[in-house]
């Protein structure tokens, strides 16, 4: 008896190392290709930034310092650095009402695609992914071609006899709103679209027979059972928002920067890598709060549910 149980202990032994060797290949990408450079990240922002950049093997403190303070030239005091905050407000603002609008006209557009007959549903989820298509960079051009003063919008205004000079659009922060959530739209649609088409609609015709108006259908059926896909929608469309370049810096013009713009900035004309660092981190640490939030408030839904 102690013979077989040491033998079935030695067989299970064996088979996790096995696994562990099979895992092996995967894991050293993983850490190479993620873990690694961010570790490398980590570390330049305890180091001193070198007169050219890059940086000196010096430690220092003064990265993380900069964040959110500033050190006065004459006497070193510290006062908190209006420009880094007025960024981080900005970026924090904008991801906000980014993922606001997507939910507002992505939510229309997954029930108008989750309620179509199962033939055509396939056809209009390939339209929606269509941009998916096309390099950001493009997509952000054509945005850009729309909304600037010369753009469509104008031009159709102007024509109409509604305004008599072109309304600036381009380099607001409105503009930057729109770019983003022309790009980010469709992932909020899809995520929404897999909850919707889960949906036991018997549910809706029910609360319509017990006489529920259309928005008490709306809050007390269709919005728990969805609740999931626009998390995660609202998630996917958060993230990618918090940390955008190309679109803040085509579309606000190198004046209303977010994150992404400013943790480039100080890799590039401003030499400073240990305070882009950083960011970067800082930047990572928001995002892995969003998802822990998401984590939570997804699992809770579950044992609720459940």
């Amino acid at each position: 008896m102690a013979s077989a149980q040491e033998s079935a202990r030695s067989a299970e032994r064996q088979d996790i190392r096995n696994r562990w060797l099979l895992s092996t290949p995967a894991l050293m990408i993983i850490f190479l290709a993620a873990i690694g450079p961010l570790l490398i990240v980590l570390v330049y922002s305890f180091l001193a930034p070198g007169p050219y950049g890059d940086v000196k093997w010096e430690f220092s403190t003064d990265g993380w310092v900069s964040v959110f303070l500033q050190r006065d030239i004459f006497d070193d005091t510290l006062s908190f650095a209006d420009a880094h905050l007025a960024i981080f407000w900005r970026s924090v603002k904008l991801s906000l009402g980014t993922t606001l609008l997507t939910v507002v006209f992505g939510f229309p557009t997954a029930y108008f695609i989750a309620t179509r007959p199962e033939r055509t549903r396939e056809v209009w989820l390939f339209l929606i992914t269509i941009p998916f298509w096309t390099n950001l960079l493009i997509r952000t051009f054509a945005i850009l071609q729309i909304i600037r003063n010369e753009g469509i919008i104008n031009t159709l205004l102007i024509k109409a006899g509604i305004i008599n000079a072109p309304i600036q659009i381009l380099f607001t922060d409105v503009a930057i709103m729109i770019g983003m959530v022309y790009v980010y739209l469709p992932l909020m649609v899809l995520p929404l679209y897999a909850s919707m088409e889960k949906l036991d609609f018997r549910l809706v015709e029910a609360g319509y027979d017990l006489y529920a108006s259309r928005f008490a259908v709306l809050r007390r059926i269709i919005f728990p059972l969805v609740k999931p896909g626009l998390i995660a929608g609202s998630i996917l469309v958060f993230i990618p928002s918090l940390g955008a370049y190309v679109t803040p810096s085509l579309l606000g013009g190198g004046k209303n920067m977010m994150l992404g713009n400013l943790i480039e900035l100080q890799f590039g004309q401003g030499r400073n890598w240990p305070l882009g660092a950083s960011i970067s981190i800082t930047l990572m640490a928001m995002v892995m709060i969003a998802l822990l939030a998401y984590v939570r408030n997804a699992g809770s839904s579950e044992v609720r549910h459940g």
